[in-house]
């Protein structure tokens, strides 16, 4: 298979080790042992033996989207260096990961000025009925780490929990914006598995008239386009 014909190949994954395998042996033109993992230090491995190749894959990329998967499709037919979207996926789902301790994650809702746990029960009930049973925690703080390239919240449909990017527990950060950063991984929560043609969604049609809904969108867009 040329290159061009594995850009054109329509990715139809239904999210399960079956369809992965399915389409990775399609892009890669080769045949594929495919193990699902929870390695916390070893995301993805890929090895050749002759014509079969045997990859290693953390589960977690069950959930990842159209792109990460392709991009992992030309990591192994290329075995190219950069991966940008599949660094990006791991590091922003890299809580979801299983680690050698089975103890609960430690949740932090008390910020130096807004308490996320009051801010979620409050949209929780405007918005969802009181239906979501997600956790929510502020995340771990990392100076070093530039703003523009800092998730704002995160979804984790693994271990259920929200984290919120603690930049935003400043006093001149306004509570709508939080709000809303809370509302998007709230609608997260709730619309993880919908799915369309067998493929997960992730900021869909639907996804974004119900964002909309949210009291202060404009005001939230514009805030963020600014700042």
């Amino acid at each position: 298979m040329n290159i061009i014909a594995m850009f054109q190949l329509n990715l139809q994954f239904s999210n399960n080790k079956d369809s992965l395998k399915d389409y990775f042996e399609k892009a890669a033109d080769k045949a594929i042992s495919l193990t699902l993992t929870d390695n916390y230090t070893s995301m993805l491995s890929v090895k050749t033996k002759g014509n079969f190749v045997l990859i290693r894959l953390h589960r977690m990329f069950l959930h990842a989207g159209n792109d990460v998967i392709r991009e992992i499709a030309e990591f192994i037919k290329f075995r190219k260096r950069k991966t940008p979207l599949i660094s990006k996926f791991i590091r922003e789902n890299k809580h979801c990961l299983k680690n050698k301790s089975s103890r609960p994650p430690a949740l932090c809702t008390h910020g130096k000025y807004h308490n996320l746990k009051e801010l979620f029960n409050s949209l929780n009930e405007e918005y969802f009925k009181g239906k979501i049973t997600a956790l929510i925690t502020w995340g771990k703080k990392n100076p070093n780490w530039a703003v523009k390239k800092r998730t704002l919240g995160s979804f984790c449909s693994h271990t259920n929990i929200i984290r919120i990017n603690p930049v935003l527990d400043r006093k001149n950060n306004p509570q709508y914006f939080l709000k809303f950063v809370i509302y998007h991984e709230m609608l997260h929560s709730d619309m993880h598995r919908e799915r369309k043609n067998g493929r997960r969604l992730v900021h869909s049609s639907e996804f974004k008239r119900r964002e909309r809904l949210f009291e202060h969108y404009e005001k939230a867009i514009s805030w963020e386009k600014r700042h």
